[in-house]
This record gives C-alpha cells, sequence and structure tokens, in this order.
C-alpha cells in the first residue's frame, strides 16, 4: 500500500495492487517525515484493464495515474486498488507521496474507539470493519454480544462500541433518526437495555405500545436473561394520571390546552375561577353554577328563581349562584367557562384525573424504566404535567443543595420518546414542547436527560435537535432529513450520499465525546417487540384458527346435503350459541373443501358434504 498522487495536510490517495479498501477502516500512513499519521478510509474503487482510469471522473486524477506508473504500477494490465483516506488529525505538512501504509494494532486505537470500560458504559455494538484489530483487543472487549448478519447470529468479531454514559454530563442528550425499517426503534431498544443494566431512572412515552422488555428473543431463550424487575409498563388513564389536587393553575392550563388550544379569554378563566387544592368536583360545580346563573341573563332573574325556590336546599343553591354570578360574571364570559368545562370534560373522560403519578416516582426512586403507553394526544397532555413534575422535583432538590436548604430527594433521569417530533414540533408550540426545549437547555446541570427517536428529524423543534450531542443516524431517505442531519452532525458528504443505502441496524454515531462520527452496527437486542408477528401470517394464521374451529363444530354432523344448511344453522346456534346464514355456512363448507378439511360429493339432490376420512 502507497500515498498516490498529490496529498494535502487532510486527505491522500492510496493504492495497491493486493488489498481491496473498505469504506470507515482505519490505515496508519508511515510518513517518513512526520511519523505515523492515523486516517480512515472515506472512498474507494477498484479499476482493471477493462476499466481505464482515465475514465474515473472525479475520483482520481491525472497525478493519481502518474504517480502510479511511477510507483512501478502497471495500470493497463493490474487490478489496482485505489482509496481516499481522511487524517483523524490535520498533518503539520503535506502527507510525503510514496509513504508506505499498514493495519493498525489495538494499542494504536484504543484510545480513538473506547473511551470507557465495558461496565461504566453502554454496549451498543460494533465498529464496523475494525476485525483486523481484534487479535490483540483486551480480552475484557472480547465476546460481549452478537451481532445479526443476514438473519442469522454470529459473535462479536469488530471492537465494541461502548457509549460512556458519564461523559453525558458535559455532552449531553442522545437523537435517534431512521426512517422506517431502518434499524431505529431496535436501536432505541438496545440503548433501553443498556441503560437498564446500569440501573438509571428513565421514563419513556411509548406511542405504539412496542416498548415491552418482557419477551427474551427467542435466540436468547438458553440464556439467563430478564429484565422484569427493571421496567413497568403503565397506561394512562388504567394506571397513572393526573391527581387534580395537587395541579396549579399553570398545569392546569397546559392540561387543557393540550386537550383543545385556550383562547386568551380561556386562560383568563382558569386563572379566576381555579383556586389552590381545588377539586376537580369543587372547580367543576363552581363553573356549572356560574354558567347556570348567566344563562338566566340577569341578578333580577335569579332573585326570582330564589323567591320561587320549592325548599330550602334549592333555595341556598341560588343564593350560591348568586354569589358566584356578582363575583365573576363580568370577568369570565359565559362561552369561554363553557369552553373550559368542554375540555374539563373531555380529559375526565379518558382518566387522566383517575390517577395519579405515585407509582412512577416509586419506580424511578427504584432505579427503573418506566414506559407510559397511550396513544399520541393523550401522552402530549399526559407527559406536559408529567415532565414539569418530574423535572421541577429534581431541580428543587439540586437548587435546595446549593442554597444550603433542605428538600427531598429525587434522583437524576432520562427521558425518552419515540416520534420525538410530535411532542416537540417545529414551527409551532405545543404543550410538551416547552419543557423539553427547558430541559435541553438547561437539564445538565441538574442531571436531567433526553434520548429523542424520530423517523423526521427536520420536523423535530430545532433548538431542541441543536442540544442533541450524540446522534445515531439509521438508514435516511428523505433529501430534506438528509439535509438537516448534514447540517446537525459531522458527517461527511461521502457518509451522508451513503445514507439512503445502509443496512437495517447500521449506523453512524456523530459523538461530541469521539470527536468523530463512527460506523457501527447494533448488536442484537435481548428482548423483542410485541408486534414481531408479520401481519401476513398473522392472517393467515388468523384464518386457519377460525377454519378450524369451525370444522370443530361440523365435524360430526357430516354429511350434509345443501338442501339441509338450515337445520346445521340452527343446531350450530343451539348447541354453540353462534349465529350464522345459510349463505354463511355454505361458504365456509367451501373453504374447509378448499383447504382440504372435508370433501365435496355432487349427486342428483346437489351437494353433499363428507368428513375425507369417511
Amino acid at each position: 500500500m502507497k500515498v498516490v498522487g498529490i496529498t494535502t495536510q487532510q486527505e491522500v490517495y492510496i493504492g495497491s495492487k493486493e488489498k481491496n479498501f473498505r469504506i470507515n477502516e482505519f490505515l496508519i500512513i508511515e510518513d517518513p517525515k512526520q511519523g505515523d499519521l492515523m486516517g480512515e478510509v472515506v472512498e474507494a474503487q477498484t479499476f482493471n484493464r477493462y476499466i481505464p482510469l482515465d475514465t474515473a471522473g472525479d475520483f482520481v486524477d491525472a497525478g493519481v495515474i502518474e504517480s502510479l506508473k511511477q510507483l512501478g504500477y502497471d495500470i493497463d494490465e493490474e487490478t489496482i486498488y485505489i482509496a481516499k483516506v481522511r487524517l483523524f488529525n490535520e498533518a503539520l505538512y503535506p502527507v510525503e507521496t510514496g509513504s508506505d501504509l499498514r493495519e493498525p494494532i489495538f494499542a494504536e486505537v484504543k484510545d480513538l474507539m473506547i473511551r470507557c470500560p465495558k461496565d461504566e458504559g453502554l454496549v451498543l455494538g460494533a465498529i464496523r470493519n475494525t476485525d483486523a484489530m481484534v487479535s490483540d483487543m483486551d480480552e475484557e472487549f472480547k465476546d460481549l454480544f452478537h451481532i445479526f448478519e443476514e438473519d442469522h447470529l454470529e459473535p462479536q468479531k469488530d471492537i465494541p462500541y461502548i457509549l460512556d454514559i458519564k461523559s453525558m454530563h458535559h455532552y449531553p442528550h442522545i437523537g435517534i433518526f431512521g426512517g422506517s425499517g431502518s434499524g431505529k426503534s431496535f436501536g432505541l431498544r438496545v440503548l433501553l437495555e443498556e441503560v437498564m443494566g446500569h440501573r438509571v431512572p428513565t421514563i419513556i412515552l411509548d406511542p405504539h405500545f412496542e416498548m415491552d422488555f418482557g419477551t427474551i428473543a427467542d435466540y436468547f431463550k438458553d440464556e439467563d436473561i430478564s429484565y422484569e424487575d427493571r421496567f413497568e409498563c403503565l397506561q394512562v388513564g388504567r394506571h397513572i394520571g393526573v391527581k387534580f389536587e395537587d395541579l396549579s393553575s399553570h398545569d392546569l392550563k397546559n392540561l387543557l390546552n393540550a386537550a383543545s388550544g385556550l383562547t386568551d379569554s380561556m386562560n383568563n378563566v382558569v386563572d379566576i375561577l381555579f383556586k389552590n387544592n381545588d377539586s376537580l368536583y369543587s372547580f367543576k360545580d363552581r363553573m356549572l353554577m356560574l354558567t347556570e346563573a348567566q344563562e338566566e341573563g340577569s341578578s333580577e332573574k335569579i332573585r326570582n328563581r330564589i323567591a320561587a325556590a320549592g325548599g330550602e336546599e334549592e333555595k341556598r343553591g341560588w343564593e350560591r349562584r348568586m354569589e358566584i354570578y356578582q363575583s365573576y360574571d363580568k370577568t369570565c364570559p359565559y362561552n369561554s367557562v363553557k369552553g373550559i368545562m368542554w375540555r374539563l370534560n373531555r380529559l375526565e373522560n379518558e382518566g387522566i384525573f383517575s390517577k395519579d403519578i405515585r407509582i412512577i416516582e416509586e419506580g424511578m426512586m427504584n432505579g427503573k424504566l418506566i414506559v407510559v403507553q397511550g396513544d399520541t394526544r393523550i401522552l402530549q397532555v399526559f407527559s406536559t404535567y408529567l415532565f414539569n413534575n418530574l423535572y421541577h422535583k429534581r431541580r428543587d432538590y439540586k437548587d435546595a443543595l446549593y442554597k444550603n436548604t433542605t428538600a427531598e430527594y429525587f434522583p437524576p433521569f432520562m427521558i425518552v420518546t419515540d416520534e420525538a417530533h410530535n411532542f416537540a414540533p417545529k414551527g409551532y408550540e405545543s404543550p410538551s414542547k416547552s419543557i423539553l426545549k427547558e430541559i435541553s437547555q438547561e437539564g445538565r446541570k441538574y442531571g436531567v436527560f433526553l434520548i429523542l427517536a424520530t423517523q423526521r428529524p427536520t420536523l423535530l423543534d430545532e433548538t431542541i435537535t441543536a442540544q442533541l450531542n450524540t446522534k445515531f443516524i439509521f438508514r435516511t431517505v428523505r433529501a430534506s432529513d438528509i439535509q438537516t442531519i448534514q447540517e446537525e452532525t459531522d458527517l461527511t458528504i461521502e457518509e451522508t450520499r451513503r445514507l439512503p443505502y445502509l443496512r437495517t441496524g447500521d449506523v453512524f454515531i456523530s459523538s461530541a465525546v469521539m470527536g468523530r462520527t463512527v460506523y457501527a452496527r447494533i448488536r442484537a437486542a435481548d428482548t423483542v417487540s410485541p408486534h414481531t408477528e408479520n401481519p401476513f401470517d398473522e392472517l393467515k394464521n388468523m384464518r386457519a384458527e377460525i377454519e378450524g374451529d369451525f370444522f370443530k363444530m361440523v365435524k360430526s354432523k357430516l354429511p350434509v346435503m345443501n338442501n339441509d344448511l338450515m337445520n346445521l344453522a340452527m343446531e350450530i346456534e343451539r348447541e354453540e350459541g353462534k349465529t350464522y346464514t345459510v349463505e354463511n355456512i355454505e361458504s365456509k363448507l367451501k373453504e374447509l373443501v378448499q383447504q382440504g378439511y372435508i370433501q365435496k360429493e355432487e349427486t342428483i339432490f346437489g351437494n353433499r358434504y363428507i368428513n375425507k376420512n369417511d
């Protein structure tokens, strides 16, 4: 291997007759004047006598061709391998043409590749094309995981990629970007498995009901692996909710606004009518009495209702309405109050106020990962309250330490969201966006960190995107998303060109800690999503199950003639409690014939269905 052509302090071309170069592999240039220089292959091509070098376009020029000839390469007859190498650190002078190259040993790249011991970091996968350096790698970094290659497991062959979790204190927040089927959700699952291994309190919003870690993958069934005591799946409205008595007026306005946008007048109504320590009943009752009084139209009409009251209780009720009417009518318009009541009823009907978040707080105190499940809109509503509450508990504790006052301990934690662009959208406000933006800018000081996954980084708020110091970039096809990634990372033009063609599970990791982009492959996950069954297999299996159940019902009643299907339907309804029309029965019998359960005979009296074994 030789350096060829005109060189710079940052990039060189190299040529070889024996070695075919791989993208992202590491090489050391033995410059006779500057010593060893580490570099990475960023482009590679192969030429032979059937592909003249002068057709290579921009990749090689006349200087490279002439240099190859001078170094003894027969460019008209031999197969020649050429690559562009980018140096990790800028050289003092342009690299000497003709310099030899060699593959590095592990000790020479250890400080570049691995920034922490495996027990202190997140073991996420393998750094691609580093297998040549594994033979002399430290034993602690070997045999840590398996990799999926072409639908089968293979043991670790490359240097592991270990994310230094402690470095998040200085370089906070992680972004995970990738299109559908790119391995984004798979990578997020692996990341969260590692986080659970370190017992870091974590809360994840799961709008797709797929972040369940209770099912171990079939390929690890014989291994002693379990996450059962490290996570909990909780559904909004069923297991968790909002305790109304704990709400401030600001919290309540956030919740109501998430249900449906509030006008300035509605915000004013909440500020006026909501009292500290109000229960849901007392707040709703106050608004209901006000609207009933406003519907009367005047104080005089309300006095008439008081005078005409049929009993003492009704009289006291209208006196209370009069009191509320006189206090709030002028500052709380009828339509605005009704709008608040509609939004409040909507939240109540969805179960938001039926529970509290105590189980979440207890789980986080125990170092668990809490999976909060619900549809996207419900999660937008609930997360606004939840993140504000948890973040300020942590912030209050840290501020109390600084002020030498007392406060209840609350641990540092991570917030994880899938489909993050729905919770922090670019270009318009949403209730959850403001708290996520605050955490992205200030959370590091308090030990609160974000992991945001999205298929559409272009739609994610730019302020938040800029705060993501580590980015995992899986296969991405849309030009606008690739443009955003190029602006927000240190990916080269060559690397961004490869983004639409990455295999599922391959990823570029752009990290401020590493100071460079790493090309890696995510390890095999220990657990699997509940939604792993192919939908077409599901259809096939369900159809087979239905057909099998129907066959069991009619098996003992065969043979049966076409003109006796009405009696068969009545018999099934009497015995099984299931109703079929004659047309249904005939259709299902024909399906059983097609699937080979039964046979059909044609007789002079019509079709006759019989058991195959009769």
